[in-house]
C-alpha cells in the first residue's frame, strides 16, 4: 500500500504541473477562442530566466519576480504584436501560427542558452518528507501550493471582480461587449498575461525538482493541453481535475508496468476517455460563440 500512495504522490505532484499548464490554455481560450501551442514555452521561459538572473547574483526572490514578470510580458506581445493581427484567421491557421511561435522561442532559448540543462535552487530544501512513509518532497508542496493559489485566484477574478465579469462579456459576446465600452482586445491581452505568468510559476516551481532547458516546454505543454481537452476546453477546475488523474495514471504506469511507457500509457487512457466521452470528463464549458 506505502509503494501504491508514493506513486499516487508523485502522480499528484506531475498533476500539479499540467494542471497549471491546462488552466494557461483555457484562460486564453476563454477569451479568444486562440489554442496557445506556446504554452509550453511560457513554463521554459520562466524557469530558465530565473536560472539565468540567479546566476548574475541576482537574489533568488527577485529574480523568480522579474522571470514572471518577463514572461507576462511576452505573453502580452505575443497577442498585440501577431495574434492580433491575424484575429480573423481560421482556428487551424492560428494554431499553426502558435506553432510557429514555439518553435522560435525554443530557438532564440537555445542560442541564448544553449543545449544544456540547467537546475534551479529549491525555495525552501530538498530534504524529503514523510507523510506515513509516502515521501515528499518540499519543492512538490510548493507545486501544488502554486496550483491551488493559482485555481482559488482565478476563480476569484472570473466570479467575484468587475474585471472578471468584463473578461465573461467578451467571451460571450464580443460585439455586445464592445458596445458596452468593454475592449475585447485588451481583455484578450489580459488573457496573454496570465496565461504567460501561470507558465512562468510553473518553470520555476518545477525547475529545482528536476532540471529546466530549452525544450522543456515541449511535453509538458502537450500533457497540459491533453489534460485541458480531458477535463472539457474551457472548463478550469475540469482540467486540473484531469491533469492530476493523468498525473497519477502516468505514475502509477511507470511504477507497475515500465518507466519507458509511463507517457504512452497515459495517451492510451486519454485516448480511451475521450472515445467515450468526446466532450471532456467535465465537458466544455459555454463561453460563447465569438472569438477577438
Amino acid at each position: 500500500m506505502t509503494e501504491f500512495l508514493q506513486y499516487v504522490a508523485n502522480g499528484l505532484v506531475s498533476g500539479g504541473i499540467y494542471a497549471i499548464v491546462a488552466v494557461g490554455f483555457i484562460t486564453i481560450y476563454n477569451v479568444s477562442k486562440v489554442i496557445n501551442l506556446a504554452q509550453g514555452e511560457f513554463l521554459m521561459l520562466g524557469g530558465m530566466v530565473a536560472v539565468a538572473m540567479i546566476g548574475m547574483n541576482v537574489p533568488y526572490v527577485i529574480a523568480v519576480v522579474l522571470a514572471i514578470l518577463l514572461v507576462t510580458l511576452v505573453g502580452i506581445m505575443m497577442q498585440k504584436y501577431v495574434i492580433a493581427y491575424v484575429k480573423k484567421a481560421n482556428p487551424i491557421s492560428l494554431i499553426i501560427l502558435t506553432i510557429g511561435i514555439s518553435t522560435l522561442f525554443r530557438g532564440v532559448a537555445s542560442l541564448i542558452w544553449g543545449k544544456d540543462a540547467f537546475a534551479l535552487a529549491p525555495i525552501t530544501s530538498n530534504e524529503p518528507i514523510s507523510f506515513g512513509g509516502v515521501m515528499v518532497a518540499q519543492q512538490s508542496l510548493w507545486i501544488l501550493a502554486a496550483v491551488l493559489i493559482i485555481l482559488f485566484l482565478l476563480w476569484y477574478l472570473m466570479e467575484r471582480t468587475i474585471l472578471g465579469k468584463k473578461i465573461n462579456a467578451c467571451s460571450v459576446n464580443p460585439m455586445a461587449a464592445r458596445l458596452m465600452g468593454i475592449s475585447p482586445a485588451k481583455m484578450s491581452m489580459l488573457a496573454f498575461a496570465i496565461s504567460g505568468a501561470t507558465g512562468a510559476i510553473a518553470g520555476i516551481v518545477i525547475a529545482p525538482l528536476s532540471v529546466t532547458s530549452y525544450d522543456i516546454g515541449v511535453l509538458l505543454g502537450i500533457k497540459g493541453f491533453s489534460a485541458a481537452i480531458l477535463g472539457g476546453l474551457g472548463n478550469p477546475l475540469g482540467a486540473a481535475v484531469a491533469a492530476f488523474l493523468l498525473g497519477i495514471v502516468e505514475s502509477l504506469g511507470a511504477g507497475y508496468v515500465s518507466s519507458g511507457m509511463k507517457d504512452a500509457i497515459a495517451f492510451l487512457v486519454l485516448i480511451g476517455m475521450l472515445l467515450v466521452k468526446p466532450s471532456g470528463i467535465f465537458g466544455e464549458r459555454s463561453v460563447g460563440k465569438g472569438g477577438l
